[in-house]
Formats: structure tokens, sequence, C-alpha cells
């Protein structure tokens, strides 16, 4: 893989906040950083398909939203089935992030884990219900953990 040189950098320290909120997000970071749009939208994609940036997309606050209730279900599903039904889980609109862990038996029997937002803990139990049904028998056991506070989530910055 190779590394960022000093533009790529540059343009990772002026974007790794968030994209500025406004009509034209890579005109905002080219200005600020005296570089052709062209040029920002090119590196960063050239940075993303080198693995050096993993994705660009939008990250919604679901408590201001009105998605009050957050559970982080957890399922025990055939360690052969785990990519088709994470693909389908983590497709599903009410779901913002899906993947596999590890197991760690005999303690914890679960290798897919999927957050599922809704307005309240009934409506995240209904949409739990809708994938268990959708993953039938492949569902060998389930379990929701609801979230009592937000964290705010952030990556590795890097600095200047």
């Amino acid at each position: 893989m190779k590394h960022p040189d000093e533009i790529d950098r540059r343009i990772i320290v002026a974007s790794q906040g968030g994209l500025p909120l406004v009509a034209e997000p890579y005109q905002a970071i080219a200005d600020e950083l005296g570089l052709p749009v062209d040029e920002v939208m090119s590196r960063m994609q050239a940075m993303q398909e080198r693995g050096l940036i993993r994705r660009i997309g939008a990250v919604p606050n679901h408590y201001a939203l009105g998605f009050r209730a957050n559970g982080m279900s957890v399922w025990d599903v055939p360690d052969d089935d785990i990519l088709e039904m994470g693909e389908m889980v983590g497709g599903l609109d009410f779901v913002s992030h899906c993947y596999h862990r590890p197991r760690h038996l005999p303690y914890w029997r679960y290798n897919l884990f999927a957050m599922v937002h809704g307005r309240d803990r009934d409506e995240v139990s209904a949409k739990v219900a809708l994938i268990a049904e959708l993953m039938g028998v492949k569902d060998r056991g389930h379990e929701i953990l609801y979230s009592h506070r937000i964290l705010k989530k952030t990556g590795l910055r890097l600095t200047g």
C-alpha cells in the first residue's frame, strides 16, 4: 500500500472531521488547501481505492432525527452463512451498521452484530423480529443490547 504524500495528508487532515456542510464540500476543501477541486476529488478516490480512506459517507445523528432507541442486535448464525446474512441484514434501511465478530465460547455465542434504530424500544423489537423472520432457521438465537447513552465516535486523527 502506497503511503500518503504531503498533499494527501493535508486532504486527510482537512476532511477527517467530516466534510463541510455546504453545497460544494470538495470545493470548500480545495479552496482551504489552495488546490484544484478535481485534484482533491481524484486524490480522495485514489486514497479510498488504496485503503487509506475506508469510506466517504454521511453519518446521521439518529437522536436528532427522532430515533431515541438504539439496539445492538446480536445473532448466532451458522458460520457458513455469515456473509449472506450480514449482507442481507446490513442492507436493511433501519440498520446503520452490521459486522461479523468472533464468538467467545462458551461465554458468548453471537457472531453477527447489527445496530437497529427506532423511535422507541417497541419499534426496535419489531424490527429485530423482522430480521429474525428474514433469517428463518439461520437465526439460532439473538438478543438486543440497548444503548443507555451515546458516545462520540471518532477514528484515528492525523495532525497537521
